[in-house]
């Protein structure tokens, strides 16, 4: 039996702690005398409906099993989405239902893909709350609410294995709590110092905070509508790079590495596979930018070590259109969308654990099929991968390729073109921002229909919670009494 009452006080405290979060874009709209009231009625409301929610009901003393984690995690998104939208509404920036839906949950799923076409007239408040729900989504909603669930007597540990991003489960301290905690001082951490490196740059303190936010949370909302390259400074463009090749790493790696634990970090073969393999597609993409011509090798590097970075850590931000580059770039920047970060990172995508998870035991297979009585273990970071994981990545790939496959088929019967249906749906389902057809790196997605726009905020939800904790809501055994 679901525990209905334990779920309405989650969903209370929720939108409560969301009601805090709004709180400085109410001080930003102050600061550049802008009207606060949209943002101050949607925390208000927010604050009323969690208030109803949480104390219309005694405290519980049932325990969160796995299927109010998955319910929970999946209504969090939903909720958290619902009310996020508010201030868009409130305000009359953003009018329709299906608009400010799409806005809102591209940015709590940090996909970064927007309907606005003119970002630099919309206001300095309401644009720092289109940071902040990146930045909230970034390392997870619940990730967040587990660190302070126990002050709630909230239990927390099948939310945060229900939300938590990829098939790894290294923890940095044995209490779910204290892990949550300190991942969040690592993100609060490098957000600051990506903030002081960004101002210091040249940017505005305002526009540094707002690009932080985004690069940590691997989202890529920008307060400028040429987003990165706005900037034209190597400066700004290297200092996002190193922040984006963090947000991809898994955290828990990032905080061994900050208290000296480096054997830990070089014993990741995750860590080891991502960062070369970054180093080796940009190199490939440098190599026919310079060859071109046009550009000196400093720039062709830069140029290509960004736009890789920022794709394959489903950042999204742009410094360069890389449909221009031709064909075969454009497809090879198009299969990086199915690469996706580090596991346990603000990262979207397929996850590198999983590429190097598949293409071991692939390997494994051809020894296998030479030598059939051989015990072959497939060891990752030098443990051995059990069965039951192999199955789980394997049926992993498989959804996540025909989710792929049937999303595109349902953009194509909406009446769009098989390079922007197959481009729409890679990039929402991946939560990268820029795709190609008429989704590439200089477009938004304000010319598709109200269906697709709900239609892609459903697959961005998808891709975020890592299909799964969605999928098997679906599912009639998830909803038997036993």
């Amino acid at each position: 039996m679901i525990h209905f009452k334990e779920i309405a006080k989650i969903m209370g405290a929720l939108l409560g702690l969301l009601a805090v979060l709004m709180i400085p874009a109410v001080i930003f709209s102050v600061y550049f005398r802008e009207d606060p009231w949209p943002i101050l009625v949607s925390i208000c409301i927010s604050s009323v409906v969690g208030g109803i929610a949480y104390f219309s009901f005694s405290k519980q003393d049932q325990n969160i099993r796995k299927r109010e984690g998955y319910l929970i995690v999946a209504l969090s998104w939903v909720f958290m989405t619902l009310f996020g939208m508010l201030p868009y509404i409130l305000s009359k920036e953003i009018v329709s239902f299906d608009d400010a839906l799409f806005e809102t949950m591209s940015g709590l799923t940090t996909t970064g893909a927007s309907i606005l076409t003119d970002i630099e007239v919309m206001p300095k408040g309401l644009l720092f709350w289109r940071s902040m729900t990146q930045w909230i989504g970034g390392l997870g909603i619940i990730v967040l609410t587990v660190a302070i669930f126990p002050l709630l007597g909230i239990g927390g540990i099948e939310l945060f294995v229900a939300e938590s991003p990829g098939p790894t489960s290294d923890k940095v301290h044995p209490r779910i709590s204290e892990t949550a905690k300190r991942l969040w001082y690592v993100y609060v951490g490098l957000t600051l110092t990506a903030t002081l490196l960004y101002w210091a740059g040249g940017m505005t303190f305002y526009d540094a905070i707002n690009h932080a936010l985004t690069t940590l949370a691997t989202g890529g909302f920008s307060t400028k509508n040429a987003s990165m390259a706005y900037y034209d400074s190597a400066f700004i463009q290297y200092v996002a790079i190193f922040f984006m090749f963090l947000a991809g790493t898994n955290f828990t790696i990032i905080y061994f590495g900050l208290i000296g634990k480096f054997k830990r970090v070089l014993k990741s073969d995750e860590f080891k596979v991502y960062a070369f393999s970054l180093l080796g597609l940009a190199l490939i993409v440098g190599y026919f930018i310079f060859a071109k011509g046009g550009v000196d090798g400093e720039l062709a590097f830069r140029k290509a070590l960004f736009q890789v970075v920022s794709v394959v850590t489903t950042t999204g931000y742009v410094t360069d259109d890389y449909t221009q580059y031709g064909a075969g770039l454009t497809f090879f920047f198009f299969m990086m969308l199915f690469l996706g970060g580090s596991a346990g990172s603000t990262a979207g995508g397929i996850k590198f654990v999983r590429h190097l998870t598949f293409i071991k035991n692939s390997w494994l297979e051809f020894k296998r099929l030479v030598h059939p009585r051989a015990i072959v273990p497939l060891m990752i970071n030098g443990d051995r991968v059990t069965g039951r994981i192999i199955t789980h990545i394997m049926n992993f790939l498989l959804i996540y390729l025909l989710t792929f496959v049937l999303g595109s088929l349902v953009m194509s019967f909406l009446g769009y073109d098989l390079a922007t249906s197959l481009g729409a749906v890679a990039t929402c389902l991946a939560n990268v921002g820029p795709g190609i057809g008429k989704v590439g790196p200089v477009d938004n997605f304000a010319f598709f229909s109200p269906t697709a726009k709900i239609f892609l905020s459903f697959i961005m939800l998808l891709g975020r919670l890592e299909l799964f904790t969605i999928l098997i809501l679906f599912t009639p055994f998830f909803w038997r009494a036993n």
